[in-house]
């Protein structure tokens, strides 16, 4: 099958992503480990001893990043609708977000204790169509946010991916009113031409 002209243009950008071509030199799974080294080494997220839900973690960059700084001090667990490689130190679960049996799966493996740092950088399949793709994106947003009900730490922090658009603002007030602190961070990994925007929210209200 013939490839597309944006399909063309989208490898060329690919291979020629400087973020790319440092994700391979390292060994990191993905290129967006270093949209969270980037907000990790500003706002010091990351610490020995948390426990850490990663969720929309496939390939595991993120996982492989947080498992690094724990250095075995702590616990990482990370769920994707898609099959993930085992990673040291991560506990690897496969299920849809969406969906309540993998929400119970992951509960079990969190075993009743309370969560130190939820980080989501779900997205969904796009179709490049903004009237179905934005509703999709902030909807798994808005999931990752009534999941630190009753699971996350008072104090505790919240990552997640949204894009600019329709709902941001209203998912922007809820987070407001939930944590002491919300900010948006555009990490330099992040494409110029993407409406992705990362909100971290500090300080949990519970």
């Amino acid at each position: 099958m013939p490839r597309t002209r944006s399909s063309r243009r989208w490898l060329k950008e690919h291979f020629s992503d400087p973020y790319v071509k440092a994700a391979q030199q390292k060994g990191y799974r993905s290129r967006a480990v270093f949209k969270l080294e980037e907000i990790d080494g500003r706002d010091r997220l990351i610490r020995p001893g948390q426990r850490i839900v990663d969720l929309g973690a496939a390939p595991g960059g993120w996982s492989e990043y947080c498992a690094a700084r724990l250095g075995g001090r702590g616990q990482v667990i990370a769920l994707d609708v898609l099959p993930m490689e085992p990673l040291p130190g991560v506990t690897v679960l496969q299920g849809d977000f969406t969906e309540a049996a993998a929400l119970a799966g992951l509960d079990e493996a969190l075993g009743g204790e309370p969560v130190d740092l939820v980080l989501s950088d779900m997205a969904p399949n796009l179709s490049g169509q903004k009237a179905v793709d934005q509703p999709r994106a902030m909807l798994l947003a808005e999931l990752a946010l009534e999941f630190v009900d009753g699971r996350l730490n008072p104090g505790g922090d919240l990552l997640v991916k949204t894009f600019q658009g329709q709902g941001f603002e209203a998912l922007l007030a809820d987070m407001r009113g939930r944590f002491r602190r919300v900010h948006s961070r555009k990490p330099g990994a992040s494409r110029d031409r993407s409406r992705e925007v990362y909100l971290l929210a500090r300080e949990f209200l519970a």
